[in-house]
């Protein structure tokens, strides 16, 4: 039988709308957030577009519907981008002003007490941490820096598998630290250090990596509390460094003294939004 020629392409644009839900030829502009024009020709563009202009209207992210290879801009993890780095000891901003960045290697050298202050302040807002191929890490010790036991694990001896057992890790866990008997093939590291970067976790190594963002280094202790012929051992003071890669950034460094006061946990009081009354 054959069909007229009208109808022939009345059922070939029905196909086409039912096939893949789009109207050919129809696009239209939809302002984002009073700036942004976004070009939509499918549902699923102006699904997109729709909450993309809520998270604008809400400030619940930033957006970008211009695609990478368009901006030239480099893809970097949501994770990464909206979570904010965490915190570190009082005593040690001039040397990490930006924080423990999620997303990036710092390698501390030289002592496990500074070690376990960074761990203690950076769980201090409920992140978890654990200890990877560091046996001589003592939960006593842990405990006495301010560390949250119950959000604190040890993994002493990952075995042969370390490089899986690090990764599964990456993904679950806020805070990896690296002990100095974790050995990895450069080519694990970089796959690693990768996969740290796109899950927004942040890693504490004990040795120095490649492409780590920040190295604290310890490069002298004095001890106080000592008289002549009594005391005891009270309080120490390190000198640390602070060097990228290379090129040493705080090459005067400070002295922290040690132990690390400890954060304060604690729930944070939650302030009302504008317009609502809080009761009870």
């Amino acid at each position: 039988m054959r069909v007229p020629e009208g109808e022939q392409e009345g059922h070939k644009e029905g196909r086409q709308q039912q096939g893949d839900g789009r109207e050919d030829g129809r696009r239209e502009q939809v302002p984002v957030g009073g700036v942004t024009t976004v070009v939509v020709d499918n549902r699923a563009a102006r699904a997109r577009a729709a909450l993309a202009l809520a998270e604008a209207r809400t400030g619940a992210r930033r957006v970008d519907l211009t695609p990478p290879e368009q901006s030239g801009v480099r893809a970097v993890s949501l994770l990464t981008q909206e979570r904010p780095p965490m915190p570190v000891p009082p005593s040690l901003a001039p040397l990490l002003p930006e924080g423990l960045r999620r997303g990036a290697v710092t390698a501390v050298l030289g002592s496990s007490a500074l070690l376990l202050g960074l761990v203690a302040h950076a769980c201090a807002d409920g992140a978890w941490a654990v200890a990877v191929g560091h046996p001589s890490l003592g939960v006593l010790a842990a405990a006495r820096g301010g560390v949250p036991l119950e959000r604190f694990a040890l993994v002493p001896r990952p075995g042969p598998q370390t490089a899986t057992v690090l990764a599964a890790l990456v993904d679950g866990v806020g805070l990896v630290i690296v002990g100095p008997q974790v050995v990895l093939p450069a080519a694990d590291v970089r796959r690693l250090v990768a996969r740290v970067r796109e899950r927004g976790a942040a890693l504490l190594t004990t040795t120095t990596w490649p492409g780590s963002q920040a190295v604290l280094e310890v490069t002298g202790t004095r001890w106080s509390g000592l008289g002549a012929g009594d005391g005891r051992l009270r309080h120490a003071e390190l000198h640390v460094i602070r060097r990228d890669r290379v090129q040493v950034l705080a090459p005067h460094g400070l002295d922290v003294r040690l132990p690390i006061p400890a954060p304060q946990i604690g729930p944070r009081p939650v302030a009302p939004a504008p317009g609502l009354q809080l009761v009870g």
